[in-house]
């Protein structure tokens, strides 16, 4: 079992059931998802939003072509008003994606008793891919719907992608015998092929007249989807997370009759793309004036990345428009 623990820890697998024109995906996160929260000091509400968040991230993420970037951002008017993620598509064919995430919340009003979907307040669900330079980026926004994040992923592709999508996920800090506690994360998702002309109405059946699933199929394509989902909805919650049960096993338990196919596992780890280079970029457009507004009380021009807690400092003399060029003028070291 350990042996199967390592291989698939920190992977999505890629699948398609043939006989129902679906593919999807089946993720596991274990060091992936405890090195993302060890960045920060959340409470325990917020840091299940920002697994979920992270969870979700990469099974949407494994979609994208190498060198590609995809974000995924909740914005709302509660007290956890901000949750943000990036997956970076791998730099080469069998690299690794990297994911980070941060959490905005005011610490004052959060209420770690109560669920912190429902903190989030009214708002909305965006999904960002940046194709790199030269390229527009793509922004897709939906509003928050549903009982949480999966539910808003799911009113995302149904209203903004015409595409019928189910998460199954399972997140939590988890202990095996013997061992060290830590947060695992686990899910599948089910996704319907896209339709060269997908079914339009004029409203949807979902939350807030958004569009669902049923409301872009048709009789046999709803039947295909309904009976991939209630088989789905037999799925464990200690069977999403592992690592007793391999994904390719959860796939044959639920979807045997389906046809299931798998393609190769993307690996996915921690990474950000912070940098004293790409401080001092951003920088690069400010007069001397604003510089010096910057300043601290010490002489220097001080930046946190918020998503890996890095802390950077900078001789003012060698940030902005006018500055000076010195390959010394800033370091960054890990708060």
């Amino acid at each position: 079992m350990l042996t199967a623990k390592i291989a698939w820890d920190d992977t999505v697998l890629p699948f398609q059931l043939d006989r129902s024109d679906i593919r999807g995906r089946v993720a596991r996160l274990d060091g992936t998802l405890d090195k993302i929260l060890s960045q920060h000091a959340y409470p325990s509400g917020v840091e299940a939003m920002v697994a979920e968040m992270a969870l979700l991230t990469a099974m949407i993420g494994q979609t994208i072509k190498l060198r590609w970037k995809l974000s995924l951002q909740v914005r709302g008017d509660g007290p956890l008003h901000m949750i943000a993620t990036d997956y970076y598509g791998p730099s080469e064919p069998g690299a690794p994606g990297r994911i980070r995430a941060y959490a905005g919340y005011d610490a004052g009003s959060f209420d770690n008793t109560a669920p912190p979907f429902s903190q989030i307040g009214a708002g909305y669900f965006a999904i960002l891919i940046d194709q790199g330079p030269g390229m527009t980026p793509y922004q897709g926004i939906t509003p928050i719907a549903g009982n949480g994040l999966s539910d808003c992923a799911e009113a995302y592709f149904a209203q903004s992608e015409q595409l019928p999508t189910r998460f199954a996920l399972s997140y939590g800090r988890s202990q095996e015998r013997g061992g060290v506690e830590g947060w695992r994360a686990g899910g599948v998702m089910l996704q319907h092929m896209p339709k060269a002309s997908p079914l339009m109405a004029d409203g949807g059946s979902g939350d807030g007249g958004l569009m669902a699933a049923t409301d872009l199929l048709d009789d046999d394509e709803g039947e295909h989807w309904t009976r991939a989902n209630m088989l789905l909805d037999t799925v464990e919650q200690l069977e999403l997370i592992g690592p007793s049960v391999a994904p390719t096993d959860l796939l044959v338990r639920l979807f045997h009759e389906e046809a299931p196919r798998v393609y190769d596992a993307q690996p996915v780890q921690f990474g950000c793309s912070c940098s004293a280079e790409r401080v001092r970029e951003s920088l690069s457009i400010y007069p001397a004036q604003d510089i010096a507004e910057m300043t601290t009380d010490a002489g220097i021009v001080t930046a946190d990345c918020q998503f890996c807690s890095a802390h950077y400092e900078f001789d003012p003399a060698t940030l902005g428009a006018d500055a000076v060029q010195d390959g010394d003028g800033g370091h960054g070291q890990t708060a």
